[in-house]
């Protein structure tokens, strides 16, 4: 977990450096992507508790005693296997029930998190407002360094104040509470805001209370100027924005998903089909009754009856044609467009069954590594963090690149999201076979024996 964990920050370390996070957001966000981690974490713990549990009984020669007492590696196996069966059905309802909160929670904080990047409320040659009381343009630059700096301070009810500066770099605090902008060559105008005047019944304003505006001008050649961020403090969204995507989702609602999918996609497939054969001339054609004779004015049908285009003249004819290649034209835009919305539909239920088959493949995926680590921890006949974890590390690289290429797989299209998801599976099953196979008869594992055993044919001699 620490090593997952420690990825995921590398990942996402500019996203989460410099914003002034408390504590408790960051402490929120590691607990949320614990649970989200799960799935890859802990295969690879059965793997690896498996190896050691059995190597140490091989190593300790208590593995031997058992076999002598009698009992096969089945029956020693057997309590342990009703642990493991266990550990998969509580995965199961963790992968089905938590992880899909968790991954909503964790996904809508980092999109909340990325957001409140200081370099994000500045954008050259536009007025910023993000933060309050204040208007901030910067003429270019980028990141944390810019030039032609321009900050109206409103925060004063009664006062404007304008900073000018030739350049100058943004940083902030270590608490994230404030924002500091080292300015280079500026100057400071401070102006009070006018005072309303008062008239007189002459109508003429009275002379104490003319609208003055009194201001001063300071330059430097260096300053400091602080903003407060309390305006810019973390801001939570609204999760519903990303509960509809389909890791956020247990196959229950999935399933659902999957239905109404389905549901909306005939029922839009069929109204265009109606909307098409309404707008085609042969389906027109059959409300017409074909009778002899053309409205000779604009060459076009009388009412129940039908245009032949033999009867047309040369010049009527040309216009058929293009009118006809036009509407063609415009058929294949409608077609294409209908293509492109079913070849979505169809990513989108793809999407869902990769989820659905995700939660099941994982489960599965604990049994199968247990009847790979147990059988190997028996034949290696090494216990401890040793051989073990090389050989657990080893086999979860393995995994690993299966489910990466089968999930990429899946979701390219290539192959069905069930072969995706079940790839690894169906790779690891039969090696896990064969090693039961070996460890409970003695044998070694790539003796020609036991692979005839196993593939039921005679090898040929070499």
């Amino acid at each position: 977990m620490f090593m997952l964990v420690m990825q995921f920050f590398w990942k996402y370390l500019d996203d989460l450096m410099g914003k002034g996070l408390s504590t408790w957001v960051i402490l929120e966000l590691l607990f949320y992507i614990s649970a989200s981690l799960i799935p890859l974490a802990l295969p690879l713990a059965i793997l690896l508790s498996s190896i050691m549990t059995f190597g140490n009984l091989a190593e300790n020669n208590e593995l031997t005693a058992l076999k002598s007492s009698g009992l096969s590696l089945y029956r020693i196996m057997k309590p342990l296997m009703v642990v493991v069966l266990l550990i998969a059905l509580g995965t199961f309802y963790f992968a089905n029930y938590v992880i899909p909160v968790s991954n909503l929670k964790w996904h809508s904080l980092i999109y909340d998190i990325q957001n409140t990047k200081i370099s994000s409320i500045i954008t050259p040659g536009v007025y910023s407002n993000e933060l309050d009381g204040y208007a901030i343009k910067v003429d270019e630059g980028t990141e944390s360094s810019f030039k032609g700096i321009l900050i109206h301070d409103h925060t004063s009810p009664d006062e404007i104040k304008t900073i000018r500066a030739d350049e100058g770099t943004i940083y902030k605090s270590e608490n994230g509470k404030f924002l500091y902008f080292e300015l280079k060559k500026g100057y400071i105008v401070e102006e009070l805001e006018p005072q309303s005047p008062n008239f007189l019944p002459n109508g003429e304003i009275h002379p104490s209370k003319h609208n003055n505006r009194p201001s001063r001008r300071s330059t430097f050649s260096q300053a400091t100027y602080k903003i407060d961020l309390s305006g810019f403090s973390l801001s939570r969204s609204q999760e519903d924005l990303f509960k509809d995507k389909h890791e956020m989702l247990n196959v229950f609602q999935i399933s659902e998903e999957i239905d109404s999918v389905k549901r909306n996609a005939d029922n839009i497939q069929k109204n265009f089909l109606v909307a098409m054969k309404a707008d085609h001339p042969y389906f027109e054609s059959l409300n017409f009754k074909p009778v002899e004779g053309v409205d000779e004015l604009n060459s076009r049908p009388k009412k129940e009856s039908a245009v032949y285009f033999d009867s047309l003249n040369d010049q009527d004819k040309l216009i058929a044609v293009q009118n006809a290649q036009s509407w063609i034209r415009r058929k294949n835009q409608n077609l294409k467009g209908q293509e492109d919305y079913l070849e979505g539909i169809n990513n989108d239920l793809d999407g869902y069954w990769i989820e659905f088959h995700r939660k099941f493949a994982l489960t599965y995926a604990i049994i199968v590594l247990f009847f790979i680590g147990a059988p190997l921890g028996a034949i290696v006949r090494k216990g401890g963090f040793g051989a073990p974890v090389v050989i657990a590390a080893l086999l979860f690289m393995i995994y690993f690149v299966l489910i990466s290429v089968g999930d990429s797989l899946a979701n390219s299209g290539v192959v069905s999201p069930f072969l995706g998801m079940w790839f690894a599976s169906i790779v690891l099953t039969p090696i896990a076979i064969i090693l039961l196979r070996a460890a409970a008869n003695d044998s070694p594992v790539f003796n020609k024996e036991t692979w005839t055993k196993f593939f039921r044919f005679k090898l040929k001699k070499a």
